[in-house]
């Protein structure tokens, strides 16, 4: 057995990787200390504790503040990955001995978040009102990480193609079309027909750069023999879109279900164009042989169910489809 194989199995603590994640974050000893609620100094001596029995330098100091290093880079990912695996053991053993249903730590796109999720969680608190939901909004390239280090437990969101690997296990739920949305009372809704030629002379809130569906839209206006507007806001950012929406009289682009509840709420309105965009599936990502917790699972089980049962979710031939025909739960 090598030596760091002895320290990380035996010897390193766990208030020495909450030391190297906290510099890690922060970057800098004085904060760090404040953080832990110790000294200055005794962070020093933890840092050169573990820097010590590893043999390593973990963390380059200068008057700007501490810098990972590469082996401190591999030992705050291995700390965090511990540290989280620690806190979800830490919080089934506390529900088992209070008679909740535990807690589940699920990763969120906009796309996802205010139908497919909330409604899931609806009925995880229907089943069981003390399960704890923790629910973390953001990108593939943010929230990705955080799953594989053990931080969420599950992804919501689109099942981009050029994230898919071997350790990630993925379930595709539904498909999701985009629609355009504008402000309440904006001119656009008053027009009959607006169309892209429309989109193109106005300000309008896209993707960013390097996301897949910015280069989608772009390549609609062409087919339209159009030019991208020129006037443009980026971000992935749901509450940039709909306050630039609402204050720059700018158009977004949302998923229809996203588009649709927020019109329902007297937030945003849904305009009759044709996005012709097609796009991945709305699914689930998880990590590969990873045990998740029982929230987690019931979790699942009740994301699949909304994706099934939510009228918002259904192509509008299916909701016509079933409110012809009825079926009694559980009947056929």
């Amino acid at each position: 057995m090598t030596q760091i194989d002895r320290v990380l199995r035996s010897n390193i603590k766990l208030r020495h990787l909450q030391l190297v994640v906290a510099l890690d974050q922060f970057r800098h000893l004085g904060r760090t200390a404040e953080f832990l609620s110790v000294s200055q100094p005794a962070v020093s001596k933890m840092l050169a504790e573990v820097e010590s029995m590893l043999d390593l330098t973990l963390f380059d100091r200068s008057t700007r503040g501490t810098e990972p290093t590469s082996s401190g880079q591999a030992i705050v990912r291995f700390a965090r990955s511990v540290l989280a695996d620690y806190e979800r053991t830490r919080d089934e053993i506390a529900a088992v001995a209070s008679g909740a249903a535990g807690r589940t730590r699920v990763g969120s796109m906009v796309v996802a978040l205010p139908v497919l999720l909330a409604g899931a969680v609806k009925l995880l608190k229907q089943r069981s009102a003390q399960a704890s939901v923790l629910v973390e909004e953001g990108d593939l390239t943010h929230l990705l990480p955080k799953l594989r280090l053990g931080e969420l437990d599950l992804f919501v969101g689109r099942l981009e193609p050029g994230y898919s690997a071997p350790d990630l296990v993925t379930e595709a739920l539904y498909n999701e079309p985009m629609v355009v949305v504008v402000k309440h009372g904006h001119a656009l809704t008053r027009q009959p027909a607006p169309d892209w030629g429309d989109l193109a002379r106005m300000p309008c809130v896209l993707p960013p750069p390097w996301a897949s569906l910015r280069v989608k839209i772009e390549q609609t206006f062409f087919r339209h023999g159009l030019n991208p507007p020129l006037d443009i806001l980026e971000t992935s950012s749901f509450l940039a879109l709909s306050t630039f929406v609402q204050q720059r009289d700018a158009a977004g682009f949302l998923a229809r279900s996203v588009g649709l509840h927020f019109q329902n709420q007297g937030l945003l309105h849904v305009l009759p164009i044709e996005v012709p965009i097609e796009l991945p599936p709305i699914g689930l990502i998880t990590m590969r042989g990873r045990r998740l917790p029982p929230s987690s699972e019931q979790l699942m089980v009740c994301l699949r169910l909304t994706a099934k049962t939510d009228p918002q979710l259904m192509p509008p031939a299916d909701v016509v489809r079933r409110s012809r025909n009825p079926t009694r739960q559980g009947g056929k």
